[in-house]
């Protein structure tokens, strides 16, 4: 992968400049993952050239290749592209902040709103969910699973994940898609991925690689000792197995919260509906349940555990793979196996946009009827999503 200069294995900016960069993204950057890919083109390879088409293509194709937020991942990759590690870290805090901070103010509002006209916002942003989960599904749905094969996969993912439950069905139907997708997937024709070069050593790789399965599999034991603990174990394994895109987090953060009591239900999905109106990254509304987590910590303290926790993962993958990519990737078998991973997202996200999206905010026709009004703006006029959450807010105070 080539950057602007001459040598891509050395930063060509400050923190700074990068910070500055990613402010402006972070304030303005509406629409989710996709649209964020298509900010971060415009604004650094086309406006300020700091990588080359090709370069960027991939990059993207990596992030999308692993677990974890990848537009952020993406921005975080960028950062250390063209600033060294502390360009990486001013990306990221850049790019986050904001969406993390409106959405506490956010939890701490909601915690007061009361009365008809609250009660009909809230309302409202349950009910936007549904229509953004079913465009994800929709949307991931066309390009993830293409052929008789990845469709096959997405359905059995959904079965699974109904007979199980919980977070071990989600956790099932990811390890049943890179299964299947090896044994099914390997004949298809995938995308092959380009060559990625950035200044990361293989002993930093292997380091980041390390850490990244050592709390993985050291938290769950630590959990039982502290809350606090046991939070940051919920959010990191949240972060770890998200294929796909901000979307797909919503089914394992409320196996995490919502089933063991922590956060209760309408607040869950009224905190996921607000979400969308929010420029930055969609893993911000792991800020807003670390607020309104019943159990302390909670309020900012709780905030500022779950969004470290549920980012951390992504970014020591990225880091621990970035070494290793080109060889990996030359790999039909590991291609095949993503793209069953991919195919069986698509089924996770489909039984969640049933329960607990669609059971949890359609309880009566007009909240149906809304609901189809918002999917409507999304899918056939193109609205920016936070224009349709206005529309559902408003929405729900007549109902």
């Amino acid at each position: 992968m080539t950057g602007h200069t001459d040598d891509p294995s050395r930063p060509a900016g400050n923190a700074v400049e990068v910070l500055l960069a990613f402010l402006k993204l972070g304030l303005t950057a509406f629409g989710g993952p996709i649209a964020h890919l298509g900010y971060f083109r415009d604004e650094f390879v086309t406006r300020r050239r700091w990588l080359t088409e090709a370069a960027y293509a991939d990059l993207v194709a990596l992030c999308q290749f692993l677990p974890g937020p990848a537009s952020s991942q993406v921005g975080f990759g960028l950062g250390l592209m063209r600033a060294g590690p502390l360009g990486a870290l001013a990306a990221f805090l850049a790019f986050t902040l904001p969406s993390a901070l409106l959405m506490v103010a956010f939890a701490f509002g909601a915690a007061m709103i009361d009365g008809p006209i609250g009660s009909g916002i809230l309302t409202g942003l349950k009910i936007v969910a549904v229509a953004i989960v079913a465009q994800a599904v929709w949307g991931m749905a066309k390009s993830l699973t293409p052929d008789r094969q990845r469709a096959t996969i997405a359905v059995l993912a959904v079965l699974l994940v109904v007979a199980l439950g919980g977070s071990a069905g989600q956790i099932a139907a990811i390890v049943f898609g890179a299964v299947a997708g090896y044994t099914v997937c390997r004949d298809l024709p995938l995308p092959e991925a380009g060559p990625v070069a950035f200044p990361v050593s293989q002993l930093a790789g292997f380091i980041a690689l390390a850490l990244f399965f050592v709390l993985l599999f050291a938290l769950p034991l630590l959990s039982a000792t502290s809350q606090p603990l046991a939070m940051f174990d919920a959010f990191y394994r949240s972060g770890s197995l998200v294929f796909g895109g901000g979307h797909v987090v919503l089914p394992l953060l409320q196996a995490e919260t919502v089933a063991p009591g922590w956060v209760r239900e309408d607040a869950f999905l009224a905190g996921y509906g607000a979400a969308q109106a929010m420029p930055g990254p969609l893993f911000t509304f792991a800020a807003y349940l670390g607020a309104v987590l019943g159990p302390e910590p909670n309020g900012v303290a709780g905030a500022a555990i779950a969004l470290a926790a549920i980012f951390l993962p992504g970014f020591l993958l990225l880091v621990g793979i970035l070494p290793f990519w080109n060889q990996l990737s030359a790999r039909p078998w590991a291609r095949a196996a993503m793209a069953g991973t991919n195919a069986a997202v698509v089924g996770i996200l489909g039984a969640a946009l049933y329960d607990p999206v669609f059971t949890s905010a359609i309880t009566s026709p007009g909240a149906f009827a809304l609901a189809l009004v918002c999917f409507a703006l999304l899918m056939v006029w193109k609205a920016p999503p936070w224009l349709v959450v206005i529309v559902a807010a408003l929405g729900g105070i007549l109902i």
